[in-house]
């Protein structure tokens, strides 16, 4: 290669190093241009961005602005209307003393006025008291008695007044209300008593068993008295073999027992076959059977009153009084008709059929606690009551039992009805039985309690007691004080007697004028 050839190439090079050079140089202006164009957007993205961001502010500030404006606006109004109210409750205190200033003005003028009227007053009392002395001391003089013996008197005399008064006006409300009132009251009674009529069993504490023959009676007793001992300690009553003939007498307060005890003897008797295993085995089904035929009294005295929903437990101790008695009354019997008595008593008063069905059911429950009155202490109203209330008996039920005897005062119409129905039911002649000491001892009773007030000549207890007649002075006792004379021994009798059903007390007072022609 020669000089010339070498010296194109250096030039070739340095023109290539040049054009190279160059096109460098464009390409970085170009970027350096593109680069400020997109600075100089980008500063005006972002003056754009700020400006925007004042104007925002600007919106938020007025924003601001008018909110607290309006703030203050309503504060300075609320404030404007409290000034308002407490300048108004300023005026109205302000008369309001004004006003209190008037009236201790006058209520001072009223009271020295009432010092002046009492001191005038006080002075006219003392010359009134002077003067009724005066009057007093005259008439003393007069009359010849003192104050106090005119007084006593005086009060006498208004005393016998007021009674003979109050004695004719008793006597004119109490004709005009007895006038219809014993007039309805019989109707319904009678009405009652004629769709009913009960039948009664009479029991003792006592049963008596029949025997085939007297040989049966070392049959019970067993060898060395091992039957009997066996009998008694099963049933849990005592044996009474005497000298009565074909007969054994089964004692015992509980009337159940009494029963299953002459049921499994009888059972015993037919059978023929009497040891100690087999009085057990028969005692075992006479009991069953027993208690079947309560839990069936029960039911049947439910189904033909009609009760509905009543406690299982009820209606077993319903069935219980099957065996009980009362004055020789079976109490099962006694119930069934106190509650067919009770709705009819309802029934005619015109009750609702709910307070009808109410005074069933409260009527068949009065006695319950006769059931069990010899296992619980308390009177048996009260533990029927107890009972109807554990298992779920209405307030009112409950309430007509515990009445029915007045242990609790009555207060609505059924404890009445209940009571009424239970005293018609207990007093119907032949229903019950006393003991002959005690039925004359009632009579005696009820003839000393009328001897025992004034005026009274004698008294007759008459119709098994059940009426009283009273004779009196009729220089003692007149017409209205006759009557006040019943009202007193009825109360009395009612306080201190214990009887079944009603007492009619009557006063008699009659003038004999007795003249003789000769």
């Amino acid at each position: 290669m020669d000089i010339t050839s070498i010296i194109f190439l250096i030039i070739g090079i340095v023109l290539g190093a040049v054009i190279w050079a160059m096109s460098r140089s464009l390409v970085f202006k170009e970027k350096m241009e593109k680069a400020q164009k997109e600075l100089s957007n980008a500063k005006d993205d972002a003056a754009k961005v700020v400006k925007e961001a004042e104007i925002k502010a600007q919106e938020i500030v007025l924003e601001g602005k008018k909110e607290t404006e309006n703030s203050k606006n309503e504060l300075l109004k609320e404030f404007k209307e409290r000034e308002r109210r407490l300048n108004k409750r300023e005026e109205q205190l302000t008369q309001r003393d004004e006003l209190n200033i008037v009236k201790e003005k006058e209520l001072k003028t009223i009271e020295k006025k009432q010092k002046d009227d009492e001191i005038f007053l006080d002075k006219q009392r003392v010359q009134l008291e002077e003067k009724l002395s005066e009057v007093n001391t005259e008439l003393e003089r007069i009359a010849g008695m003192t104050q106090e013996e005119a007084k006593e008197v005086l009060i006498q005399k208004i005393e016998d007044e007021a009674k003979h008064d109050a004695a004719k006006k008793i006597k004119a409300i109490e004709d005009a209300m007895v006038e219809d009132a014993e007039k309805k009251s019989k109707e319904i009674l009678s009405t009652a008593i004629q769709r009913y009529a009960g039948e009664y069993v009479v029991e003792n504490t006592v049963t008596t068993v029949s025997l085939p023959n007297d040989e049966m009676k070392g049959r019970i007793i067993g060898r060395e008295g091992r039957n009997i001992r066996a009998i008694e300690a099963v049933t849990g009553v005592d044996l009474i073999i005497d000298d009565t003939p074909e007969a054994v007498v089964i004692s015992n307060f509980n009337p159940i027992r009494r029963q299953i005890a002459s049921l499994t003897l009888q059972k015993l008797i037919a059978d023929g076959r009497i040891h100690p295993g087999r009085i057990e085995e028969v005692f075992d089904a006479c009991t069953k059977e027993v208690w079947k035929a309560i839990k069936e009294a029960g039911d049947q005295a439910v189904f033909d009153l009609g009760i509905h929903k009543l406690h299982p437990e009820l209606v077993l101790l319903v069935g219980r009084l099957r065996y009980r008695t009362s004055y020789g009354q079976n109490v099962w019997k006694h119930s069934v008709e106190a509650a067919f008595l009770a709705g009819e008593i309802a029934a005619e008063l015109g009750c609702s059929a709910n307070s009808i069905k109410n005074a069933k059911r409260a009527g068949l429950l009065h006695d319950i606690g006769k059931a069990v009155d010899h296992e619980i202490e308390g009177s048996h109203a009260s533990i029927g009551a107890k009972l109807a209330e554990k298992y779920g008996e209405q307030h009112r039920i409950v309430a007509a039992i515990a009445a029915h005897h007045g242990e609790v005062k009555p207060e609505t119409v059924l404890d009445f009805i209940v009571s009424a129905a239970d005293a018609l039911s207990g007093a119907r002649p032949g229903a019950r039985r006393e003991m002959a000491e005690a039925y004359v001892q009632r009579l005696a009773d009820l003839e000393n309690i009328a001897n025992s007030f004034p005026g009274v000549d004698k008294s007759f207890a008459i119709q098994a007691g059940r009426e009283l007649r009273v004779m009196v002075d009729t220089e003692k006792v007149n017409d209205e004080n006759a009557y006040t004379l019943a009202t007193d021994i009825a109360k009395k009798i009612e306080t201190d007697l214990s009887y079944p059903g009603q007492i009619k007390v009557i006063v008699i007072r009659e003038t004999r004028v007795i003249a003789t022609a000769q």
